[in-house]
């Protein structure tokens, strides 16, 4: 395992369980700010349940895929509820370059022959 893959794991891990001792349900929390930590909750519970293949640049890859994913979700929960028209304009530019960075992980993926996560 490499340097870069055990720095990797180790955020993940540390950032996992932060997550984990996060009671949401404490926070007086309510319309985007309560979707917005739903969407991480089911971030890092997908990133939990993961197998990793042993291939740190494959591995990368799978783990930054659903970390992509939530921030194209919180985008849509900011297009949906916010009104702030430079906001929202980052919201969309976000979706946007995050929807084709995960078509190039996914692409990356397939060329290691890991299958990509749905």
């Amino acid at each position: 395992m490499t340097k870069a893959t055990i720095v990797l794991l180790a955020t993940l891990a540390g950032t996992s369980a932060f997550a984990q001792g996060m009671d949401h349900a404490t926070h007086a929390a309510s319309g985007s700010t309560e979707d917005n930590m739903s969407v991480m909750d089911s971030m890092m519970e997908s990133m939990n349940g993961m197998e990793m293949s042993g291939d740190p640049d494959a591995d990368f890859l799978l783990m930054m895929i659903p970390h992509h994913q939530s921030a194209i979700d919180m985008a849509k929960i900011e297009l949906e509820q916010g009104d702030d028209p430079e906001t929202r304009k980052m919201a969309q530019e976000i979706i946007d370059a995050q929807e084709q960075e995960i078509a190039e992980m996914k692409t990356m993926l397939e060329r290691l022959g890991v299958d990509a996560p749905e």
